[in-house]
């Protein structure tokens, strides 16, 4: 009786026992991967949903690793001090891009054959639901919160910081497929050839790289994700707006 007793203690332990670092952020990467491939190749109009699941997934795997709010960038002491860094960032990306939009040599940038032909409820939707749930949920919590998460807790934000962003740059070469000829300010740039569509997904990987060591700092400095998700959702979604507005 004594060892049955002490051997269902030993697994109730076992059991209990946090998740590995590697593991968990072994666990993360093949999450991500497969997010990737479903929202890119295989059922792209489940992409808010997707990015829903496998937020809480993440969600799910850091805590398991012995991870907290705080690691996510979700801690309530600090939600408020976010959101005052997110409101100052998307008043100064709006404030940007209306400048941008407005002079002749700029205005160009946003041109884009991928949502030329977008109604205005369209835009509205990618806006308000598609950038913030399906993009920014999802590539905050994932880079910029769990993965950023983990990696601090055994390496530090110096680790923290390359992994996280390194991985974002490697996220986005699937989505940067065709951007080439996708945006016509970059054609003259890159050609149409395979070389050149090469090129432009390498640009784009090193380009969102080093967007993720800002988000990464922002996340740093503010010691909330809210600040990150502000500056993310104000880039794509005033994208597509006043791309819809110049068109």
């Amino acid at each position: 009786m004594s060892r049955k007793g002490n051997g269902a203690a030993g697994g109730a332990t076992r059991a209990s026992r946090p998740m590995g670092t590697g593991v968990a952020v072994g666990i993360t990467v093949a999450l991500l991967v497969l997010a990737n491939l479903v929202n890119g190749r295989w059922a792209p109009s489940f992409g808010v949903l997707t990015a829903v699941v496998v937020s809480v997934l993440l969600l799910g795997v850091l805590f398991r690793a012995g991870g907290t709010w705080a690691d996510a960038g979700l801690d309530a002491a600090t939600l408020k001090r976010g959101a005052c860094w997110a409101m100052v960032l998307i008043g100064l990306v709006g404030v940007g891009y209306t400048v941008a939009a407005l002079l002749p040599f700029t205005r160009g940038l946003f041109a884009d054959e991928r949502y030329g032909g977008l109604s205005g409820g369209q835009v509205a939707l990618r806006v308000l639901v598609t950038v913030p749930v399906g993009t920014v949920l999802l590539e905050e919590i994932a880079f910029r919160g769990v993965l950023y998460g983990l990696v601090r807790r055994v390496r530090g934000v110096m680790w923290a910081t390359a992994v996280s962003s390194v991985l974002f740059g490697l996220w986005h070469v699937l989505p940067s497929l065709g951007l080439a000829a996708d945006k016509p300010a970059l054609t003259p740039l890159f050609g149409r050839s395979a070389l050149g569509a090469a090129a432009a997904v390498v640009a784009a990987v090193l380009f969102t790289g080093a967007a993720g060591v800002l988000f990464c700092e922002l996340r740093r400095r503010s010691g909330s994700l809210l600040a990150p998700m502000g500056l993310h959702w104000a880039v794509n979604a005033f994208g597509y707006l006043v791309g819809f507005l110049l068109r």
